[in-house]
């Protein structure tokens, strides 16, 4: 891979920008040269930013608790149960409501190539995304390293990420809940919660791109090795798509557009999801669930037919680990695929090196850790292609 391990880096990648469709177009001309065939560059819509939706509806919670502790406990009530409901549908892997009634949109791009046996009954779906993130202080490096320096039982004893989006949610709820039952301090609560939100937005917001290469050019990689590997050890009995979204760091709207568009042809019995995001950190791992909101676990048989995969091909594979977080994945989980999510971590931190942060460059990716997702990947579609995934029930 080390072909591409320079790869488009260098190119400004926000959300639904015109560095996001550079970036795909060179992503469909390198799977065209690796071997694809029908390569398509998708045009989809989407609003492309997190920050705007979840900053005004905090917003308008904090606003909504300001006039509930004068007395206007309706509005407060109206404001905070609407802030609530539009961020939920937001942060949750659903219907992006708010945003798509109320903020602009503009184009992304996703990429679908094809690979594989063309008339196979089976299919997995590889799915990376080639846009880059802001970053902002929430994401600062010295805040885990400093848990993991000073604190590492903390990290030790779990398993799970912090639940950053709940202060974002809660405090909208409280807001409302504070203001319907008279209670001051609630309200007081929720309105300092709802206030430090916009302000966490409005710093993510102001922040540039990061380079990144690690989340998510990784993906990008691997899903350039898997065509490679498929065009030297051609497979039958499985259809491959390899599929990079747009979009995704706006909260996967990539791939809500890719749902809409696919998943009709797609059925669900014969139809398997592997989400690549952020393999270039220390340690691979496959997912045990994730979710912002509500934690959504992924399916046991296709972890441990991933796990034996990995033992096999003498690959060190992570399990146990859950993420507060939202990918790519979560749409197809969602949509009743069966779905996986390998990504990676730092073994002291249990976090993806160098997230959201500006040293997320390709100097700082572990080339190894993405050399061993190629292989996994690959594995894993030649044992699909084999019949390893249960019947329909």
């Amino acid at each position: 891979m080390t072909q591409h391990r320079s790869s488009n880096a260098s190119i400004s990648r926000p959300s639904a920008s015109d560095g996001e469709l550079e970036a795909a177009e060179w992503l469909a001309g390198e799977l065209r040269t690796a071997g694809c065939r029908e390569v398509r560059v998708e045009e989809e819509r989407a609003h492309g930013t997190y920050w705007w939706p979840l900053g005004l509806l905090s917003g308008l919670a904090a606003l909504g608790g300001i006039a509930a502790l004068r007395g206007r406990r309706l509005m407060g009530l109206v404001a905070g149960a609407f802030a609530a409901a539009g961020i939920a549908g937001d942060i949750g892997g659903g219907s992006l409501w708010f945003r798509r009634r109320f903020l602009p949109h503009r184009s992304t791009w996703n990429v679908v190539a094809e690979a594989g046996d063309p008339d196979a009954r089976e299919t997995v779906v590889f799915v990376g995304h080639h846009d880059a993130a802001h970053s902002g202080l929430l994401f600062h490096p010295a805040i885990p390293r400093y848990i993991a320096d000073h604190f590492p039982a903390l990290i030790e004893g779990s398993d799970t990420t912090a639940p950053v989006m709940f202060p974002v949610f809660g405090g909208p709820v409280a807001v409302a809940l504070g203001s319907a039952l008279g209670l001051r301090s609630l309200v007081r609560a929720g309105t300092f919660l709802a206030a430090g939100s916009v302000a966490s937005f409005a710093d993510i917001g102001s922040r540039a791109v990061v380079p990144g290469a690690n989340d998510n050019l990784t993906g990008s990689v691997t899903t350039l090795g898997i065509a490679q590997a498929l065009a030297e050890r051609p497979v039958e009995g499985i259809r491959v798509l390899l599929v990079s979204t747009g979009s995704e760091e706006s909260f996967m709207e990539g791939m809500h557009g890719f749902a809409r568009r696919h998943f009709p042809a797609l059925p669900t019995a014969h139809t398997r999801f592997v989400c690549i995001d952020t393999v270039g950190s220390e340690q691979l791992i496959v997912l045990e669930a994730e979710g912002m909101l509500v934690m959504r676990p992924y399916p046991e048989w296709f972890k441990s037919l991933l796990a034996e995969c990995a033992e096999t091909a003498g690959i060190e594979l992570r399990r146990g680990l859950k993420f507060r977080n939202a990918t790519d994945g979560l749409i197809s989980l969602r949509g009743g695929y069966d779905t996986l999510m390998i990504g990676s971590v730092n073994r002291d931190t249990k976090l993806p090196a160098n997230y959201h942060w500006p040293t997320d460059t390709a100097d700082n990716v572990n080339f190894e850790t993405v050399d061993d997702a190629v292989r996994l990947c690959d594995a894993i579609t030649r044992r699909l292609a084999a019949g390893a995934a249960p019947a329909p029930g």
